[in-house]
């Protein structure tokens, strides 16, 4: 058993004190005057009821008449000082714990017997059974039930009963009087015991004061939920949908027309209160202090009457304060407030958390009526923007234009993922005037400050930030890139023109809104030999459009149990709790191109989920949530008719897959209702020398920029390049051969001669092909 660190500075402390008062011996009044000038134990009793100072004040008085002084030897120990740590010691051994606290100390003062300390104690109101409640259940005595303080044989009638036999034990101590100004100013100091002021927050008293946010639309959820309210029974809304789309505000919007008065008259004169589950389990270590809450707040709720409670993730009230040996919490307290409609009820919480906590319990489902509340559209949350906007721009001291507003909700919407409307707008035009104010005040803090216009490029950055992207594909418009999305790709992907001038009609008939509504933004098959540009394309696609490039190797999904990846295993399977890979991603990806690599290679059962995203656009995952494809850009690759490229053909057609080729490869390999669900199958053919050729001068020109930081530049002749060329054309393998063959005989010459040879100060190589090798001149 050790003595901890705060009661070890109170004894030295102690052993201080009587030192420099000169006392003959330390006394337990003593330790009990060091011991008042600890921060909690000063706590402890104030929650007790107890002024520390008064009982300090009169021990002070007590050891200055009462204790013998010495002639200047260090103080000895009294038997009531031996006694009171003889005792504390016990009391920790009791129960089981390591250190003796000062706490202990107190308790153990307390139960001395002939002592001045305790008789100064209980004269100031303490008594046992208050000490003892505040120290083991770390909670205030006024939380007690009021009834089980009184009656005669209550703990205050024990202490009163107390004092009176130490009173005629010692005639000398001073008489107790209830009236005395020292009682009154006790009395006056008694925190107040309503345990609404201490766990709800009334919403329609913030209201009237200002200090809540407008609420702007949503006019139907509030008549719905007014409606519920003014019902007889089971008069008890909740409020269900995504995280951000307002549920919380929706509440915030009623109260404020509750302090309006413009309810219906049966609301005339309610009160709504949003109750905080935190503070209401705070220090309820100890079976029945929850219990003892939740009760003593339906008991003034019920004799308040008109009183509509609201509670915040309402979830969060299945199991609070339930213990393993019952099932008594939270909510089976509340379902009779919940029945009877005398109280009413607004909760709020996510589908999520709906499903999976209040839907178990049927009782308490049906003692609510559900009110769903979907995202706002983005014309909605313009008007929401606009309607906080003064306050925003008071508190910022910036100014928001409409325009800006507006760029805001879009940019949110389109790149911000996992986070819905109005919320995550809301966020970006903070975030904008936060940044604003910050500088301002870097700059010159004692500038005047002037309202500062928020512009929409400093929305685009914010937006670039928050989400993680790169600044261009936020700020470019999308009609200069869909106007020259041909151009773009015949930059980077050679010798597939009509394949690319496919792909951009087909996005830009989708743009355009010529599209059948909740479907993917396309669904195009690439189909052709390997290594002419189909990944290439949808790599550059996404890279022109700004948006991401979620790509899946169908090679990994070859077996039927490895398709449950995709969209997560069901429940009671192994890697039900890792969730889905394809669902999950999209949902962070709302915006992006999808590329499923090689799609013959992966399981029927693969081309049974795409039907429903090529169809409808959304998929269902293991947990329940639907993941949208409306915004995605669905690209699939086969090497279908690929094998036919090595075959002999009699005629002058070479190498060249022909159409009715590869349309036999497509019908072959996928289904009809598979083929027919696709916007395009989009053809690509075997590469020539020229087009090869183009690749290899494309891999220099990339090969030099890397060279260029060393100030070397290389140069290929026309024959190098031709020769190159030919040896990929040779290979079958397309352009893939083009980086291979580059980095065997052109890069790896060049890593000696750059970090220790000729090239260590820069300088232009040409490179040539002559009597069959590569030659390098300086």
């Amino acid at each position: 058993m050790q003595i901890s660190q705060d009661l070890q500075l109170v004894l030295a402390n102690v052993f201080a004190d009587a030192k420099e008062r000169k006392h003959e011996y330390i006394t337990p009044e003593h330790l009990l005057l060091c011991a008042l000038k600890d921060k909690s134990i000063r706590e402890i009793l104030m929650d007790c009821e107890v002024l520390p100072e008064r009982v300090s004040e009169e021990l002070a008085r007590f050891l200055e008449a009462n204790i013998p002084q010495s002639d200047g030897q260090d103080p000895g120990h009294s038997i009531g000082f031996q006694s009171v740590l003889a005792r504390a010691a016990q009391h920790t051994e009791h129960f089981q714990r390591e250190y003796i606290e000062l706490a202990d100390i107190i308790v153990s003062i307390f139960d001395e017997p002939r002592s001045h300390g305790s008789f100064f104690l209980k004269r100031a109101g303490l008594t046992r059974y208050k000490l003892l409640q505040r120290i083991a259940h770390g909670s205030s005595f006024y939380e007690i039930e009021e009834e089980s303080l009184g009656g005669e044989d209550s703990p205050r009638a024990d202490n009163q009963q107390e004092i009176s036999e130490e009173r005629e034990d010692n005639p000398g101590m001073p008489i107790s009087d209830s009236e005395s100004p020292q009682e009154e100013q006790r009395q006056s100091a008694r925190p107040n015991r309503d345990p609404l002021q201490r766990f709800v927050t009334d919403l329609t008293d913030r209201a009237r004061k200002g200090e809540l946010d407008p609420l702007i639309g949503r006019e139907d959820i509030i008549e719905r939920t007014i409606q519920v309210l003014c019902r007889r029974r089971k008069n008890n809304p909740i409020h269900v949908g995504d995280p951000g789309v307002g549920k919380t505000t929706i509440t915030e919007g009623l109260a404020i027309r509750m302090a309006e008065g413009k309810v219906p008259a049966f609301l005339q004169g309610f009160s709504l209160f949003a109750l905080d589950m935190g503070d209401m389990l705070a220090g309820t270590r100890f079976r029945g202090d929850f219990e003892q809450r939740i009760k003593g707040m339906i008991k003034e709720l019920e004799r308040r009457k008109n009183v509509i409670l609201f509670i915040d993730e309402i979830h969060s009230i299945v199991g609070a304060g339930a213990v393993s040996s019952t099932s008594m919490d939270a909510s089976s307290m509340l379902k009779p407030l919940l029945t009877s409609g005398t109280v009413r009820c607004i909760g709020a919480t996510t589908y999520e958390d709906f499903r999976r906590y209040i839907t178990r319990d049927h009782a308490l489902t049906r003692r609510f009526q559900k009110i769903e509340v979907p995202e706002l559209t983005v014309a909605e949350s313009v008007e929401v923007l606009k309607g906080l906007r003064s306050r925003y721009e008071e508190y910022h001291e910036v100014r928001y234009d409409d325009q800006v507003l507006e760029a805001a909700v879009r940019l949110a919407g389109q790149y911000i993922n996992e986070r819905l409307l109005p919320d995550k707008a809301i966020d970006v035009i903070d975030e904008c005037g936060a940044a604003i104010q910050m500088r301002r005040h870097t700059v010159d803090p004692q500038k005047p400050i002037t309202p500062t216009p928020v512009t929409i490029e400093q929305v685009e950055q914010m937006v670039a930030r928050m989400a993680q992207i790169p600044q261009r594909s936020v700020t470019a418009d999308e009609r200069d890139r869909l106007k020259n999305l041909y151009e773009g790709l015949s930059k980077v992907v050679f010798g597939q023109d009509p394949a690319l001038r496919e792909v951009s009609e087909a996005i830009k008939r989708s743009r355009a809104g010529f599209r059948t509504p909740n479907k993917p933004v396309a669904s195009l098959l690439f189909v052709g030999p390997t290594g002419v540009g189909k990944t290439e394309l949808a790599r550059q696609l996404a890279s022109i459009l700004g948006i991401e490039l979620l790509r899946f190797d169908m090679s990994e999904y070859q077996e039927r149990h490895t398709v449950s990846r995709l969209i997560g295993s069901p429940p009671g399977y192994v890697g039900f709790e890792e969730g889905a890979q394809l669902t999950d991603s999209v949902r962070r990806t709302p915006h992006a191109v999808l590329l499923l690599d090689e799609i013959e290679k992966a399981h029927l059962d693969i081309q049974h989920i795409l039907l429903q995203i090529m169809d409808y656009a959304t998929v269902t995952d293991n947990s329940g949530k639907k993941a949208d494809f409306r915004n995605i850009i669905l690209i699939m690759t086969s090497n279908a008719g690929a094998r036919e490229i090595g075959t002999h053909r009699i005629g002058f057609t070479g190498h060249r897959i022909t159409q009715e080729a590869l349309d036999n490869a497509v019908e072959r390999i996928f289904s009809p209702e598979f083929r027919g669900r696709l916007d395009r199958v989009v053809a690509f053919q075997d590469l020539s020398p020229k087009i090869i050729a183009s690749i290899v001068r494309r891999e220099i020109g990339l090969f030099n920029e890397q060279l260029a930081e060393h100030k070397v530049k290389v140069v290929l002749t026309k024959r190098c390049i031709q020769w190159l060329a030919q040896q990929c054309e040779d290979s079958l393998a397309g352009a893939r051969d083009v980086s291979r063959l580059v980095e065997q005989h052109i890069r790896s010459w060049f890593v000696d001669q750059v970090l220790f040879g000729a090239l260590a100060k820069g300088g232009t190589v040409r490179v040539d092909f002559s009597k069959g090798r590569v030659v390098f001149r300086h």
